[in-house]
């Protein structure tokens, strides 16, 4: 027995089975649950009833494999929104940084226009001062 693997007796259709497998002994019952969940779902139908037990099997197999090409494809559902919710994140913080930059930008040339409409008035009161002389 190899270091780290886990062995657990469920029960599957009425029969003892041994697993066993590397995850721990919870998931490896989860496994055997959702195998007894699936043969009760198919006996409920009478045509299943009617099957043989190869055809029972096969079905079986079917429906299992089903669920799992709707898991995947829903996975690969999310994966791809969660890829465009990431593009949109990206573009987002992009985006707040140009409009970061552009308001330093316009506070830098408001302190700038600040210091020319000083300069101006300094401007304005020196000739009027200058003129005031003059009368």
């Amino acid at each position: 027995m190899m270091d780290g693997k886990n062995d657990i007796a469920v029960v599957i259709n009425g029969r003892i089975y041994n697993l066993s497998g590397y995850e721990d002994t919870e998931y490896l019952q989860e496994v055997a649950n959702y195998m007894n969940s699936k043969i009760a779902e198919c006996k409920a139908s009478d045509g299943f009833r009617r099957m043989s037990p190869e055809y029972q099997n096969i079905l079986l197999a079917i429906n299992i494999a089903d669920d799992y090409f709707k898991a995947k494809n829903q996975t690969g559902q999310l994966a791809a929104a969660d890829d465009e919710k990431e593009k949109q994140i990206y573009d987002l913080r992009h985006e707040v940084i140009e409009t970061q930059i552009k308001y330093e930008s316009s506070l830098r040339l408001v302190e700038e226009y600040k210091e020319q409409v000083n300069a101006l008035s300094r401007k304005i009161i020196q000739l009027e001062a200058e003129k005031a002389r003059e009368v």
